[in-house]
């Protein structure tokens, strides 16, 4: 009864702090998410959720709408976390904090993920708005075998044809919108190789046809060149990590349209004390993968593979990965500040299949903005100091005004 009250109190006050309200946004230097510029003294009108139109300084506000001056500071997009682990409450709002407005799951202990998906499409939570992945379709599923009592039968391990159609159809039936799967070990265990090949090209297939059949895409987990190649052609949606990839695999995967998810802030973290790992092995293993993917990431963006953020983590009070250090990584590598910002908005959409809803400033679009206090085209990382989130027009974080009068 004690943990039911704890969850209730943490929905309450998580929820109280969105407010569903008509904005206007004023005084705002305005990056729409399209266009390499931005725009000055723009006003952006949000109604309904969504945003109603782009205006200038100075244009007539109608008086049910809340004012919100932004004082000059800049406007764009809120940015997408392409691969994380959230499954609690507490993980999403430090998400949504750090100005990510949208998470696709990599995969959770149970459907922790489909539950705040609906809270979240329900108004009851601001958001991030979240693409769910449930359990992850993996050889052995460990504690995860207790997410459902269908997976009973799965004890053995999910390895035959059968095993793994029945798990996605299990991850499907209980509401996911993406299948996780792996074509590699980890690099985030010590005892494991991540260029080690887990499922075959035929298993991979195997995963992905049956996905399909419900109109559901699969991303693959490869570090390894092995694993990470025949998850393209198998059909994967996208490569998570790509440390090892060959250009063989890159060209592949520019030919097939796969997107390269790479993670590179989580290998920084396993450098470094603190964070999500702690382990002398892991810090090696980090130092030695870090040059290899950042040699992986400037041949995917010249041959134009199309590379989306993820920050790798679940968002706990210890997690120091964020989708603006990846960011500040695509640009120190050699993508313009434009390309990296597009990478954590438009280019994460287009792989959540949610282009048409989210990742730009226009009318129509969800209202998913964060206010920042420099020009990110000029100083990518102004994206780390967000002072203003909203998400699906809900005013998440507020840190203006900075004096009182």
């Amino acid at each position: 009864m004690k943990q039911v009250c704890v969850l209730f109190l943490c929905i309450y006050a998580f929820s109280g702090v969105a407010q569903q309200n008509d904005y206007a946004l004023t005084n705002a230097n305005l990056f729409n998410g399209v266009d390499n510029k931005i725009i000055p003294n723009s006003v952006v009108f949000v109604k309904g959720g969504k945003i109603e139109k782009i205006g200038k300084q100075g244009d007539a506000i109608p008086s049910s709408y809340t004012v919100v001056d932004c004082e000059g500071n800049f406007l764009l997009p809120g940015m997408i976390d392409a691969h994380t682990h959230i499954d609690n409450l507490a993980s999403a709002k430090r998400a949504l904090e750090s100005g990510v407005t949208t998470v696709r799951s990599a995969s959770v202990g149970a459907y922790q993920d489909v539950t705040l998906r609906e809270f979240v499409k329900s108004g009851k939570l601001a958001g991030p708005d979240m693409v769910a992945a449930g359990v992850f379709v993996t050889p052995k599923l460990g504690e995860t075998i207790l997410a459902d009592p269908r997976l009973v039968d799965l004890a053995g391990g999910v390895n035959t044809d059968d095993e793994l159609k029945k798990l996605v159809n299990v991850n499907i039936d209980r509401g996911v919108n993406v299948i996780k799967t792996r074509g590699t070990e980890r690099a985030g265990l010590p005892d494991t190789d991540p260029r080690q090949q887990t499922y075959t090209e035929h298993q991979l297939k195997v995963i992905v046809d049956e996905a399909a059949k419900r109109d559901v895409p699969v991303m693959v987990h490869a570090h390894g060149d092995e694993g990470a190649y025949a998850a393209v052609k198998a059909g994967a949606r996208s490569i998570e990590h790509g440390t090892f990839l060959s250009e063989r695999t890159l060209k592949l995967m520019k030919e097939k349209g796969t997107y390269l998810v790479l993670t590179f802030i989580t290998l920084e973290d396993l450098t470094k004390p603190g964070g999500d790992y702690d382990n002398p092995v892991l810090e090696l293993r980090g130092k030695f993968m870090m040059p290899l993917a950042e040699k992986v990431f400037k041949k995917a963006h010249a041959m134009g593979v199309k590379i989306a953020t993820g920050a790798d983590n679940d968002y706990s009070a210890s997690s120091t990965s964020r989708i603006s250090l990846e960011a500040a990584h695509f640009a120190r590598m050699g993508m313009t500040n434009f390309e990296a910002i597009q990478a954590a908005t438009i280019t994460s959409a287009e792989l959540l299949r949610l282009e048409k809803q989210t990742g730009r400033i226009v009318p129509g679009f969800e209202a998913d903005l964060i206010l920042v206090p420099g020009n990110p085209l000029e100083d990518i990382n102004a994206l780390q100091d967000v002072i203003l989130v909203m998400s699906n027009g809900q005013m998440a974080v507020k840190r203006l005004p900075f004096g009182k009068n």
